[in-house]
């Protein structure tokens, strides 16, 4: 089995036109720990330029780098990608299948 890596993750996202974000848990400031944000549909990724270092361009990813996010491959039967989870969060990015 190939290990995912940061990099095919990065490959993944820049090569997939159609892609779509579920953001599964977010960094909460007021609780100084990740919380479930409840909603756990797809939503077309927002693309963006600002954080482009930790974003890769999507609005609701966040990457910290090194070895600090942990990947899983994603596939429900409707979308396939990758699971992401770190100290900021828990999200996945996918496309239809």
């Amino acid at each position: 089995m190939k290990k995912t890596t940061l990099a095919t993750v990065k490959s993944f996202i820049k090569k997939t036109n159609d892609l779509y974000i579920s953001t599964r848990s977010t960094f909460d400031g007021m609780q100084d720990c990740v919380t479930s944000t409840g909603n756990k549909e797809f939503t077309k990724a927002e693309r963006t330029e600002q954080f482009m270092e930790n974003t890769f361009g999507i609005v609701g990813a966040w990457f910290v780098k090194g070895s600090r996010d942990y990947f899983v491959e994603y596939n429900d039967g409707k979308f396939a990608g990758f699971e992401v989870h770190n100290c900021c969060g828990k999200f996945i990015v996918a496309k239809p299948i």
